[in-house]
């Protein structure tokens, strides 16, 4: 018996029962589709944070309040609010006596509130800074200023605006200098307007408001510590000596004797790359597994099927035993036709997983993000082999179940 044959024969039989057929090929497609499409999505999103991380510089070091493993996030990051970071330590690190190969620096802390101009009146994030933030961000204004070191520490309520904000609360961007918005219950004036700058490390810039550090620490949100502190090094190559330095600071400032006893996370741009990577990796494949538990789905449905087809083709079995089929013959056959419904549905999940995932990456780049559309080749290759294990993994029993007919009983079946 050539191979051709058992696949031409179940080629018919999935014709003979179309709509059975069907329906159970759409629950291994929409499972296929399913895992290429998160897999397309998410190793797409991973790309997009990685670019906007690695367009910060490679030169850069974090500071993060709460302690954490070498390659595992900080607390902060998964929003726990950790008050050991504060304007003293920032000030201490940029002393070029403790951490010389540190250039520059800024402190951030942040807050959301209603944004009010005239009769407009919409909620954004506000970002208190330091002056520096314009050197260590390598941002640019578009319009009027940033403020100064003296402002940062002086309670000014001043402003500088996204170039989103700005286009949501006036006419004209140039037309904002100088005006007086609300942020809360405080009157703010707008001093400047930053240039488009996208995305960047979890946050869209051109939709947050910038004021002086010391304003939104004492007036907004009544705090005296520090989310975040960013530091930019001389070189690249400096990076290791500066994050010891800026270690051994720290542990001064707070006066702490064991390394175990640390209350900071310092991180290098490389070495947070390496954990987004891993962090977002393993949420990727997890959706990924999720998304395969519908192939089990499919798999019973196929199995149903089967049992379904060898129950009407009980006298057929019959036949093809008593002019000399092998039991092993039969149940190649039965095999056959169940991987050939899970590689139809296969084929056709991968093409549709392709198709989505590239009009859900056209629509997000029309939406003016800056999304790569990729399919990993793993990705397909993993789709393929799911789909004919769960052929042979649900088709073996009502194989079995066929080969195991009695000759006699199967030829006397009604």
């Amino acid at each position: 018996m050539r191979l051709s044959d058992p696949i031409k024969i179940a080629c018919n039989n999935l014709k003979a029962a179309r709509f059975r057929s069907f329906l159970t090929i759409l629950g291994i497609v929409i499972g296929i589709a399913s895992v290429i499409i998160i897999m397309a999505i998410g190793t797409s999103a991973q790309e997009l944070i990685l670019d906007q991380m690695r367009g910060l510089g490679s030169n850069l070091i974090g500071v993060l309040p709460g302690a954490a493993e070498e390659k595992g996030p900080p607390a902060s990051v998964l929003g726990i609010v950790i008050t050991t970071l504060k304007y003293d330590d920032l000030k201490a690190l940029l002393e070029r006596s403790n951490v010389p190969n540190v250039t520059d620096g800024a402190g951030y802390i942040s807050g959301n509130d209603t944004v009010q101009y005239g009769e407009i009146d919409k909620n954004y994030t506000y970002r208190g800074t330091t002056a520096s933030y314009i050197d260590v961000e390598n941002a640019k204004i578009a319009a009027g200023r940033f403020f100064t070191k003296e402002e940062e520490v002086s309670l000014a309520r001043l402003a500088v605006l996204g170039s989103e904000v700005a286009s949501d609360l006036f006419e004209e961007d140039s037309g904002a200098i100088g005006k007086k918005i609300k942020i809360g219950e405080q009157s703010f004036e707008v001093i400047g307007i930053f240039e488009e700058r996208g995305s960047a490390a979890f946050s869209n810039q051109d939709t947050a408001v910038f004021m002086p550090l010391f304003t939104a620490q004492k007036i907004m949100l009544g705090v005296d510590y520090l989310n975040f502190i960013r530091l930019k090094v001389d070189s690249e190559g400096n990076i290791n000596r500066a994050k010891a330095d800026v270690i051994a600071t720290l542990r001064q400032q707070h006066d702490i004797k064991k390394p175990e006893d640390d209350d900071f996370s310092v991180r290098d741009q490389r070495t947070g790359l390496e954990v987004i990577t891993k962090v977002t990796g393993a949420i990727k494949y997890f959706l990924a597994a999720i998304a395969a538990i519908s192939l089990m789905v499919g798999g019973v449905g196929i199995m149903n099927t089967m049992l379904i087809s060898v129950n009407q083709r009980i006298r057929e079995v019959g036949l093809r035993k008593a002019i000399g089929a092998k039991n092993s013959v039969i149940m190649l056959q039965f095999l056959i036709e169940a991987v050939v419904i899970t590689l139809i549905g296969g084929i056709v999940g991968i093409i549709s997983g392709i198709a989505i995932s590239a009009l859900a990456a056209l629509i997000i780049q029309k939406l003016g993000y800056h999304w790569p559309f990729i399919v990993i080749p793993s990705s397909i290759l993993l789709a393929v082999s799911i789909s004919a294990l769960v052929g042979v993994f649900f088709g073996i029993y009502p194989a079995r179940k066929a080969a195991r007919l009695n000759v006699v009983e199967a030829l006397r079946y009604e």
